[in-house]
């Protein structure tokens, strides 16, 4: 019996790493993506079944690339069944003090490379009817807060997108699933880009207080498996979606408030 194929970027570490683990034990053959091919390997060796995993290096920084990636891809295990956009960077600035480079940076990365990926695979979902995109998006795709500005719009603008070719795609048996973390154990915080476009080295106390990131892959592989539009992943701080919606104005001040950083 031929396996299910999951693609997953942005696989070297964190949530990547770990859904990829969580897919390849609940009998997936996985694809690995990341610029970091030498951590791709250590993952691989990691998950339940190796030898059906296999390490495809990427880079969402070069959109040129994807429609030959995408084609090396398929050729890895004969299909293709859903692409992670799990791929990006993040962010720890100021708006006012953060070059525009950086934002063209993060919008670069985190936005039109997952477009770029997304174009290139399009067809051949369209061509078999079907297909399944998951994303990552985040708590502040949704309501934003300090020191994420270009972080916050470039998950938001994913947001737009998705929400878009979902509908699109209606009739194409093509499924769209936007998932937003809160807090996870990753090194998302350490790896952040700070205003000039350095990393952070440093990690945020709400973060290694948070999920960890294997019961984060879990409830994103029971999302994925369930065809959800949106999944909030997190601890309390997934009730700031609500207080948004429902309350913004009391939301403002308990932000304020917060000092998130």
């Amino acid at each position: 019996m031929t396996k299910p194929v999951i693609w997953i970027t942005g696989a070297s570490a964190g949530i990547g790493a770990a859904t990829a683990k969580k897919f390849s034990k609940e009998g997936y053959s996985v694809i690995l993506s990341s610029r970091k091919e030498e951590d791709l390997k250590k993952v691989r060796s990691e998950c339940e079944y190796p030898e059906d995993c296999a390490i495809l290096p990427l880079d969402l920084a070069d959109p040129d690339s994807m429609v030959s990636k995408v084609e090396k891809a398929i050729q890895l295990f004969g299909s293709i069944d859903i692409v992670f956009h799990n791929g990006g960077i993040s962010q720890r600035s100021l708006a006012m003090q953060t070059k525009l480079e950086v934002d063209r940076q993060i919008m670069e990365v985190n936005f039109f490379g997952t477009i770029a990926l997304t174009k290139a695979i399009l067809p051949y979902f369209i061509s078999q009817k079907s297909g399944h995109f998951a994303i990552t998006s985040s708590l502040v795709g949704i309501i934003g807060s300090p020191y994420r500005s270009s972080y916050a719009a470039s998950k938001h603008a994913l947001h737009g997108y998705f929400d878009s070719l979902r509908a699109e795609h209606h009739d194409d048996h093509i499924t769209v699933t936007i998932i937003c973390p809160g807090f996870i154990q990753t090194n998302v915080s350490v790896n952040a880009i700070t205003a000039d476009g350095k990393p952070l080295n440093q990690m945020d106390d709400a973060q290694a207080n948070g999920m960890s990131a294997e019961a984060c892959a879990s409830k994103i592989f029971k999302g994925i498996k369930k065809r959800k539009e949106e999944l909030y992943i997190g601890g309390k701080e997934v009730l700031a979606i609500y207080l948004k919606r429902f309350v913004p104005g009391i939301f403002s001040k308990i932000l304020l408030k917060a000092k998130v950083r």
